[in-house]
Order: structure tokens, then sequence, then C-alpha cells
């Protein structure tokens, strides 16, 4: 057993006494949107971490998965240890699908903060993402959410280090019209569902703080034993959107969350771009 620790990240204040050779920046230009298909490559050398219920090893749709977490409270408090432990209910092994057919060749992790019946606590939520974004994953996809307004300031305070370090958190809206987090932050990529036939196609709102909307709606996902069944909901949508950061990085590795968004923005199905058929 393990207990995480966190280390403070260093703070810049200001640029004294350097000027810019001395704050080179390597930067990738973003890919640009196809006429038709996916963004971007395969997932290849892009490390995904999907904060769940835990993913099923070697299920035919999800394939191999890299490593597994798992969060638990005791009397001692909150702890992350290392696993063997599959899915406690089908709904991480769900989301994992998704991404692996959305980024074939990416590197999926699983931190598992659900248990049976998609029971969890706000503080082994908080540990998950915490952890997630400590281990400096690419992309974190989020298909769940905590509505208790005690752990908005800790949320809101992660979600921005892991911006600020280019951890991308891609969180699933509620399925009702309900206040919840951390998919309410700008910081994060925030994705809802759409009823649309064709399974590549993500739209972007217009009227945010929902920003992305991606197939959601009686899709076939991965489940228990091997198996797959048909299901909806925004769940479903959020790993999409995360598989599809995760082609756009692997093209463009260097690209930071807000050039990622533009990325995504640019080649939503919906987005006119002036002086381009």
């Amino acid at each position: 057993m393990t207990t995480a620790q966190h280390p403070a990240p260093a703070l810049t204040w200001g640029l004294r006494g350097r000027g810019p050779a001395d704050v080179p920046v390597e930067a990738d230009g973003p890919p640009d949107p196809p006429e038709q298909g996916l963004l971007g490559g395969t997932g290849r050398g892009i490390r995904v971490c999907v904060v769940d219920s835990g993913v099923e090893r070697d299920h035919p749709m999800v394939g191999p998965l890299d490593r597994s977490w798992r969060v638990f409270k005791d009397d001692g408090g909150v702890h992350v240890e290392e696993t063997e432990d599959g899915d406690a209910c089908g709904h991480g092994t769900a989301c994992a699908g998704i991404i692996r057919r959305t980024a074939p060749e990416c590197e999926i992790s699983s931190v598992r903060v659900l248990g049976d019946r998609f029971s969890g606590s706000g503080d082994v939520l908080l540990e998950g993402i915490r952890w997630a974004v400590r281990q400096r994953f690419d992309v974190v996809n989020l298909s769940l959410s905590t509505t208790h307004d005690r752990f908005v300031d800790e949320l809101r305070r992660l979600a921005d280090e892991a911006y600020f370090q280019q951890t991308v958190i891609v969180a699933s809206a509620h399925n009702t019209r309900v206040e919840s987090f951390p998919w309410r932050f700008s910081s994060v990529i925030s994705v809802g569902s759409h009823q649309e036939d064709d399974p590549d196609l993500h739209l972007y709102n217009p009227e945010p703080p929902v920003e992305f909307f991606a197939p959601g709606q009686k899709v076939q996902v991965a489940w228990l034993g091997g198996t797959s069944i048909r299901s909806s909901g925004n769940s479903y949508a959020t790993p999409f959107i995360a598989g599809l950061c995760a082609r756009i990085l692997s093209s463009s590795p260097r690209l930071t969350p807000f050039q990622l968004k533009n990325a995504l923005y640019l080649s939503a199905a919906n987005v006119r771009v002036h002086g381009r058929r």
C-alpha cells in the first residue's frame, strides 16, 4: 500500500533579467482539419488515464491495459495502490473501449474510484484525479462528476494544475440539468452527447459551458466479461473526445490545452471557417 505524495508545483511570478532567448519554446502547429474522418494520428505514444470504476484487462474491445491503480479510504485516510483488480461495474471498461476505438495505439491506464453499483465518495474521486494529474498523464478521461460544493475549490486547483502542466482533463457534463464539477471549469474540456448517427462526428456548442458534443446515444460499448451492450449518456461521448485528443497529440505532441481545444473547435462539423470550403 502506498500513500500518494503531492509536491507543490513551482511558480514563476515574473520574467526579470531574462529575455526571449532565455525562454525558448518549441511548438507544434495544430493539424489541418480533415475533409473526412478523424484528426491526427493513431494515439501512439500518448498516455491516457481513465478515472472511473476500473477497466477489465484484455477485453477484446479494450486490448492491453498499461497500469491500474485503485483509490480507497480507511481510518488512516485516502490512499492509492497499484492493483490487478478489474472493473467494479462496467462503466470504466465502456469508456476505455471507446478511447481504444478512437485512438487505437494510445496507452490506456486506469484509476479506480468507483465501486459496485457506481458507488463512491468525493474524497476518493478527488484523490483519483489528483493522482492522475500528478502522474502527468497526457489525457485524463473523467466520465463522472460531483455535485458537492465542498470539493469545488480543490477540484478547480487540480484542474488548473493539469492545464498548466499540459495534462488535458476531458470531463463529462451531467446527464441532467444539474450543477456538478469539474466539467463546469473552463480549464477542462467539457463534453455532452448528440444524437447524430455518424460515430465520428463531434460538434462545438456555441453556448458553453458544455463545449463539445460527441456520440453518446445508443452507443455499442465494451462491458464486463468480454461482452458489449448498447448504452446512452454523456459518459460515452466523453471518451470519444478524449480519444480524439490522443489522436491529435500523437501527431502534434507539443500542443498546449488551449491549442488542443482550438483544434477540436476548428474541426467540429458545425464550425464554418471563413476562406475554407
